[in-house]
């Protein structure tokens, strides 16, 4: 289980304010807000990626915050994250991209290629191992960042933002490949977006961050019927 308390960062002005939240093993928990309510400063403090001023992160029991190095860098092996522009390298072919975080594994070169091609066809992509980014629609270059998020069988994977700059279709294609793959892998998944139809479809849990804090946390199938009024204004497109 993850658990965040007291969470506080800062960037010249104060971002999170307080954060509070329990995410549960197995489940799927998305965190809405608009733009600027640090939604992807959170996501990175939960990996570790940022360190905050004030509050505490426990990752399996371990405070991720003040642990020494070596035990954050095997803490955050156990996750993987879908980075909102799916930052590819473009200098690396596809399957180099995959098992990036793989290479220093103990696995074959014709092990590396046997797993790369096996998560590219989780997410409906065969034949594609030598390519070059840059000769990938932008649908593609998701579901290859996609395949690489995977590829290690992380324990948590932590989704910034995973269907921004896709048109409704391909919305829709990642949309169900992360159902898809969420039961095929059994993950605790973490997800950060503005999309009120795909945080309906793909959650348990739905926590609204607002003003640097969780002002609550609501049953996905109860969002839209909610009485809180900053919920409200954000599905109705009021919120600033």
């Amino acid at each position: 289980m993850i658990k965040i308390v007291d969470l506080h960062k800062s960037f010249g002005k104060p971002v999170l304010k307080g954060i509070n939240l329990e995410i549960y093993d197995g489940e799927t928990i998305t965190i809405i807000g608009g733009s600027g309510q640090g939604k992807s400063v959170l996501l990175k403090n939960i990996i570790g990626l940022l360190k905050p001023d004030k509050g505490k992160v426990f990752v399996d029991g371990i405070d991720i915050t003040t642990a020494e190095e070596k035990v954050l860098s095997e803490t955050q092996k156990k996750f993987g994250y879908l980075f909102q522009g799916g930052a590819l390298f473009d200098s690396m072919t596809v399957f180099e991209n995959v098992t990036f975080g793989l290479r220093y594994s103990k696995l074959s070169y014709d092990e590396l290629r046997s797993r790369a091609k096996m998560y590219l066809s989780y997410v409906g992509l065969e034949g594609v191992e030598d390519m070059l980014p840059s000769e990938l629609s932008g649908g593609m270059k998701k579901r290859v960042a996609l395949a690489r998020t995977i590829a290690y069988n992380p324990q948590y994977v932590l989704y910034d933002e995973p269907t921004t700059g896709l048109d409704p279709q391909m919305s829709e294609v990642i949309t169900d490949l992360i159902l898809s793959l969420q039961k095929k892998l059994s993950v605790t998944s973490v997800v950060v977006t503005h999309d009120i139809k795909y945080a309906i479809k793909v959650s348990q849990r739905i926590a609204m961050l607002y003003n640097g804090k969780i002002i609550d946390v609501v049953d996905a199938d109860k969002l839209l019927s909610s009485t809180n009024h900053v919920i409200r204004n954000f599905i109705e497109g009021k919120l600033e």
